[in-house]
């Protein structure tokens, strides 16, 4: 069932600005935005510190200065707004879906089916994406639901920053909204409410003859599309610079076989154009548009800029299976969403031949079935769970090696697990731990090993201590366990025993 993820920025104009605009606006000094018709000023849009003075979206100009007397006014600038939310449909297209559209003024619409999985889940792609536009400065709220006016609708009249509506879901969460969020035109809207119509369950029980009728067949339409009783497909955007190539069929096709090789050969002529201009393709999204008039999408991402039709086509192939052909295709097209400068080298000549192993054909291929991949790399760090970072999986080296001479355990715990101990203080290793129920009676031990807390980065960590012990028990199995403190002060540590590692 297809997923669609609505993103609404009640604020974009007004983060433009302080963004963007020209002079540095204080965070905390109320910002409007002014429209002009005519001699007629008013507030078009305002930010969260005028609204917390009082300013609100219609006030008239001369009032709002009357209000706050250190407001900071901004003509409106329609043309820069719809260029700023196309900017963010752009990104969005790169980093989240191929199916992704400008919705309204103050939108982004995004189809995600088949994507949320690469992100650990509807849940935490919506709140990494909210959370990754206010670090762009932008304050957002998303929300996915089953149908576009649903998720619409939910993004603009709750207050929550993310909504996930459960599949199937959409008219229990939507039956208590009022009607004006079926994005009706306002003269429509007005006539419903004379009619005593005020949200989307009263409406939707009401007899649809008379409402075409009088309103004509958008209501009935708009109520169709919110509960997702007739689709409302979403057109991708696109932009001039995009390298595209598509396939027409007078005949539906829907045959794998059939599928792949025209797609084998769409790669061909899309590649022969990135060529011309210079490019590698980094992310390509094939679109296939079925007879019943709804499109599916698939894509395929590579760590680096590549032209090679071979590579290309398998890992697009190999996604092949996903695709429903339904009553037949009727059409074909496949864009490189993101394509960067790839430039021929000349490889040097050697008496000897040099054999360079490439992982990433094989990097591409495990994260396009959905595995997310890193490296692990050392962090400069004597705290052991914060001496180990993660970065991609073809990252160049960051040149930081452990600096520790004592030995570490080849299987870390992502936590520590506290253990029972017996153990003389305030120096020695203990002599029984229990771990897990078992009970194990040590019969090496060598440490301790005294790592101190980062009190410049923590200053909670001033006086923190933890001694390292490596213990072996009677079945020869080596364990890395810590006492927290140093046995004496309990301001050092609990004291208490955990275990950190089992060593290989």
């Amino acid at each position: 069932m297809p997923r669609v993820v609505c993103v609404y920025f009640p604020f974009l104009a007004t983060d433009r600005i302080r963004r963007h605009g020209e002079g540095a606006v204080p965070a905390d000094q109320p910002l409007v935005v002014i429209s002009r018709s005519g001699a007629k000023r008013w507030v078009s849009a305002a930010d969260t510190a005028a609204r917390k003075v009082g300013l609100r979206v219609g006030m008239a100009a001369s009032k709002a200065q009357a209000v706050v007397a250190n407001l900071t006014m901004v003509d409106a600038d329609p043309a820069a707004d719809a260029a700023a939310l196309e900017r963010l449909a752009i990104w969005a297209l790169r980093q989240y879906s191929p199916v992704v559209a400008v919705d309204g003024t103050d939108g982004v619409v995004m189809d995600t089916e088949g994507a949320e999985h690469l992100r650990g889940g509807e849940e935490m792609m919506i709140s990494g994406l909210v959370n990754s536009l206010r670090g762009r400065g932008l304050t957002a709220r998303a929300a996915v639901a089953d149908t576009w006016g649903a998720a619409h609708a939910l993004t603009r009249l709750t207050g929550a920053e993310t909504t996930v509506v459960p599949a199937r879901g959409t008219t229990k969460a939507v039956v208590g909204l009022p009607i004006h969020c079926l994005r009706l035109p306002p003269e429509t809207i007005q006539g419903l409410r004379v009619l005593g119509v005020e949200t989307v369950g009263e409406l939707s029980a009401m007899p649809r003859a008379p409402l075409t009728l009088r309103f004509g067949p958008q209501v009935g339409r708009r109520l169709d599309q919110l509960f997702g009783r007739i689709a409302e497909p979403i057109e991708p955007l696109r932009t001039p610079e995009l390298v595209g190539v598509s396939k027409n069929f007078q005949e539906p096709i829907g045959a794998a076989e059939t599928i792949a090789k025209y797609l084998r050969r769409l790669v061909g002529e899309l590649t022969a154009k990135l060529e011309e201009r210079g490019l590698g393709v980094r992310r390509s999204d094939l679109f296939i548009y079925r007879v019943d008039n709804t499109r599916q999408s698939i894509r395929a991402g590579l760590q680096k800029p590549v032209r090679d039709p071979a590579r290309l086509s398998k890992l697009l192939c190999d996604q092949i299976e996903k695709v429903d052909p339904g009553f037949g295709i009727e059409k074909m097209v496949l864009v490189a969403v993101m394509a960067e400068p790839l430039e021929e080298r000349q490889v040097a000549s050697s008496l000897i031949e040099e054999q360079v192993v490439d992982v990433t054909p094989l990097i591409d291929i495990l994260g396009n079935r959905g595995q997310r991949l890193y490296r692990s790399t050392p962090v400069a760090s004597d705290v052991p769970e914060r001496s180990v970072g993660r970065i991609a999986a073809t990252a160049d080296e960051t040149g930081v090696d452990w600096g520790v001479k004592w030995p570490r355990p080849s299987r870390m715990l992502p936590r520590p697990e506290e253990i029972e101990t017996m153990a003389v203080l305030p120096d020695q290793p203990p002599v029984v731990i229990t771990w897990r129920g078992k009970r194990r009676r040590i019969v090496r031990a060598d440490g301790p090993e005294r790592i101190f807390g980062e009190w410049w980065k923590r200053p909670i960590e001033m006086e923190a201590v933890r001694d390292y012990f490596v213990v072996e028990d009677e079945q020869g199995e080596r364990l890395w366990v810590y006492r927290s403190g140093d046995g004496v002060d309990a301001g050092t540590g609990s004291h208490r025993w955990f275990l950190h590692g089992v060593f290989g």
